[in-house]
C-alpha cells in the first residue's frame, strides 16, 4: 500500500514520459530493421525475450494467481491479444510498407479513440475540456509530423502499410480502455500471461515468414535491435504503462501517446544530427499544453476508489 501512496499523478506522468521515449525508440528500430528482420519474427523474438527476462520474477505470482487468471481467461486473452499481439504485429508489419511520418500521424488518433472506447464500452462521458485537451495535443503532433505545414496532410498517400498501422492503433486504444477490467492479480503475473499470449499469437505468423523464405540477417545491429525491443519497450514500458493507466485512468494515460512524435524528433536530433526547427517547438507547446490541460481536467476518484478501475 505504501508503494501506491508514493505513486502521485506527477510520478505517473513522469513514468509515462519514459514509456513514450522507449516506444519512440521501438518505432525507429522497427523501421530501421526493415529487410533485416521479418516483422512477425521481430514481434515473436520481442515477446519471447521479454517473457524470459520477466519469468524469474513473475513465475511465482503467475502460479499463485493461476486460479484467478483462469477464471477470467476471456479478459486476459482479450488484453493479451489487443495490447501485445495485435498492436505490435500490425505496427511492425505496417512499417515495412509505409513511412515513419504516416505511422506517427496515425498513432496520434489513439487518445481520441481511447475516449471513444471509454464511451462505447463503459458509458464514460468526456467533458468538453478533456476533448479539447486531446485535440490540442493532436494539433501538436500534426505540426511536428508535417513540418509545420498542416495542409500537407492532404498530399499524404495511404497504402496497405497505413491500414495495418491503423489496425494496430485501434487495437492499442481498445487495450488502454479495457485495462480497467484487468483481473486483480499480481501485475507481474498478469504481464507474464499477456506476454505468453503474444508469443502464442505471433508464432504461426513468424513460422509462415520462415516458410516463405524470409530470414534474419545476422549482425550486431540485429542483435542490438532484439535486445532493445525485448527489454525497454516491452518489459519495462508495459509495467510502467499498465500501472499508470490504473492510477490515472485510460484517457489521461492514452493522451501521452502524443509525446512519441516529439521524442522521435528529439532522438533524431540527438542521434542523427537532424536540426530542430520552430515547428518542433510549436508542436511541443501544443502537445504539452494538451497533456497539462488533460491532467487538470482528469476526473478525481471518489473516496476509497482507485482511478482506472471500475
Amino acid at each position: 500500500m505504501a508503494a501506491d501512496r508514493r505513486r502521485t499523478p506527477l510520478y505517473s506522468y513522469a513514468t509515462l514520459a519514459v514509456v513514450m521515449l522507449f516506444w519512440s525508440g521501438n518505432f525507429i528500430v522497427g523501421r530501421a530493421v526493415q529487410g533485416a528482420i521479418p516483422p512477425f519474427t521481430l514481434a515473436l523474438v520481442r515477446w519471447s525475450g521479454a517473457a524470459l527476462l520477466l519469468a524469474p520474477f513473475a513465475w511465482k505470482h503467475l502460479r499463485a494467481d493461476r486460479a484467478l487468471l483462469a477464471a477470467e481467461w476471456k479478459t486476459v486473452l482479450l488484453l493479451g491479444i489487443t495490447g501485445v499481439a495485435a498492436f505490435n504485429g500490425f505496427v511492425y508489419a505496417g512499417l515495412h510498407y509505409t513511412t515513419a511520418t504516416n505511422g506517427l500521424l496515425l498513432q496520434a488518433a489513439i487518445p481520441a479513440l481511447v475516449l471513444l472506447f471509454d464511451r462505447l464500452f463503459f458509458r464514460q462521458r468526456s467533458t468538453v475540456a478533456q476533448i479539447g485537451a486531446v485535440l490540442l495535443s493532436i494539433a501538436g503532433v500534426v505540426l511536428i509530423v508535417l513540418h509545420g505545414h498542416p495542409l500537407a496532410i492532404l498530399s499524404i498517400g495511404l497504402n496497405i502499410g497505413d491500414l495495418l498501422v491503423l489496425c494496430g492503433v485501434v487495437s492499442w486504444a481498445a487495450y488502454t480502455s479495457l485495462l480497467r477490467l484487468r483481473p486483480a492479480s499480481h501485475p507481474l503475473g498478469f504481464l507474464l500471461a499477456a506476454f505468453m499470449i503474444g508469443i502464442a499469437a505471433m508464432a504461426p505468423f513468424a513460422l509462415s515468414e520462415w516458410l516463405r523464405g524470409e530470414r534474419i540477417v545476422p549482425g550486431w545491429g540485429t542483435a542490438g535491435a532484439f535486445a532493445y525491443v525485448a527489454l525497454l519497450p516491452s518489459l519495462a514500458a508495459y509495467m510502467l504503462y499498465n500501472a499508470a493507466v490504473h492510477d490515472l485512468g485510460a484517457g489521461a494515460a492514452g493522451q501521452t501517446i502524443t509525446l512519441m512524435p516529439l521524442f522521435g524528433a528529439l532522438l533524431a536530433a540527438a542521434l542523427l544530427g537532424e536540426k530542430l526547427h520552430a515547428y518542433h517547438l510549436a508542436g511541443m507547446a501544443f502537445i504539452l499544453g494538451g497533456i497539462v490541460l488533460g491532467a487538470a481536467m482528469r476526473p478525481r476518484p471518489a473516496e476509497g476508489q482507485r482511478p482506472g478501475r471500475p
